[in-house]
């Protein structure tokens, strides 16, 4: 059996569910998708779980798709299509979520940070959206970061692929605290022990009451995202972004820089 990449674990109501894949930056490849799936559903049964802390291992927190499965021409063989159940899993949850972010987040990385109700980051952490640069479109993540984007905000940064720091990423409302790395934990702690002060019921009631749209039309956005996401990433333009990143170049639609 191959070794797990997601593990979890339950201490004084606080439930952590942990991408430990760093030899690939905690990149969503099928099996941590999978795991990472079934530990949330885990994680929301759990009567000994309060609050969900969606940690990780090594010094990034997730680089988003894992490209080299993301070479098929349809959804289902680039291996993304489990992705929008588990953006999903986490915004609906009647839990919090909280994201610990001790390093970057990149791509669908990000649409994980977005989709939890709580994110608290390391000021080392940096973001970006790097799709476009890829040749492919930040579809399905668009559904959990763009309510939390303002909307200038969201246009340089879904258009441009520019990496910002997590001072910024405060700024923009994507992440609720930066603290120095030596401080993650305790700030961490602090929003955890906030939160199971609350009623079960009552926060379930309340995240149902913040959410900006209800979980039918959740599901249809997710559906229409996908559809979009898939025809990019199997487009001529989407396949050759991919493969330039594989082989560390630049994709042909750059243009040449004098020398």
């Amino acid at each position: 059996m191959a070794e797990e990449l997601v593990h979890y674990q339950v201490r004084q109501g606080v439930a952590t569910i942990t991408l430990d894949s760093p030899h690939n930056r905690n990149a969503l490849s099928a099996q941590l998708r999978r795991e990472l799936a079934d530990h949330l559903t885990t994680a929301i049964g759990d009567g000994e779980a309060r609050v969900i802390v969606l940690d990780h291992t090594g010094p990034v927190f997730c680089a988003g798709m894992d490209l080299k499965e993301a070479g098929g021409s349809d959804a289902k063989s680039q291996g993304v299509n489990e992705f929008p159940a588990i953006l999903e899993q986490i915004w609906t949850s009647p839990k919090p979520v909280v994201a610990k972010l001790a390093g970057p987040a990149r791509a669908g990385g990000v649409g994980l940070v977005a989709a939890c109700d709580i994110a608290v980051a390391s000021q080392v952490a940096t973001f970006a959206f790097t799709e476009v640069r890829i040749g492919v479109v930040p579809a399905v993540i668009s559904v959990t970061v763009l309510p939390r984007l303002l909307p200038r905000q969201a246009h340089e940064l879904f258009l441009t692929g520019e990496t910002f720091d997590a001072d910024r990423a405060v700024r923009i409302g994507l992440v609720n605290s930066a603290v120095p790395a030596d401080q993650l934990d305790a700030e961490v702690a602090r929003y955890t022990g906030m939160l199971v002060l609350g009623g079960p019921h009552a926060l379930a009631a309340t995240k149902q009451m913040l959410r900006e749209r209800r979980p039918d039309e959740l599901g249809a956005a997710f559906a229409d995202m996908l559809e979009r996401s898939a025809r990019f990433f199997a487009s001529a333009e989407g396949q050759e972004g991919i493969q330039a990143f594989a082989q560390k170049r630049k994709p042909s639609w750059v243009p040449e820089q004098p020398e």
